[in-house]
């Protein structure tokens, strides 16, 4: 298996592809402000963690999964916001992102 198809590669890369879907949605209904910031947290779990994977030490490795599992916790919180404030999440987006969460600790504690 290659850097280009780890699964946490694929995960993010996925999950970022709903993202941008959803906040399309979310325009549409001119949620933009919310838009903006789940775009950026939502999508930086993926490029992070692609930079992560071209670390230059395994401190520089550790640390940037570290930065993409603060951007998965900050696109937690804002599902939650626009879930608490009516706004319909896709049924498996949470659930995505908790995932993502989990794989990005073990990822850490077994670096």
């Amino acid at each position: 298996m290659g850097l280009d198809d780890s699964p946490i590669r694929i995960k993010t890369f996925e999950f970022a592809c709903d993202i941008v879907e959803y906040c399309d949605v979310l325009k549409a209904n001119k949620d933009f402000e919310l838009a903006s910031q789940l775009l950026k947290s939502g999508t930086s779990i993926g490029a992070i963690t692609r930079e992560a994977q071209r670390g230059v030490s395994t401190k520089d490795f550790k640390n940037k999964f570290g930065i993409a599992l603060k951007e998965a916790d900050e696109t937690m919180f804002w599902l939650e916001i626009l879930e608490a404030t009516g706004r319909e999440v896709p049924i498996d987006m949470k659930n995505k992102c908790e995932e993502l969460i989990r794989i990005l600790v073990s990822i850490i504690k077994n670096s």
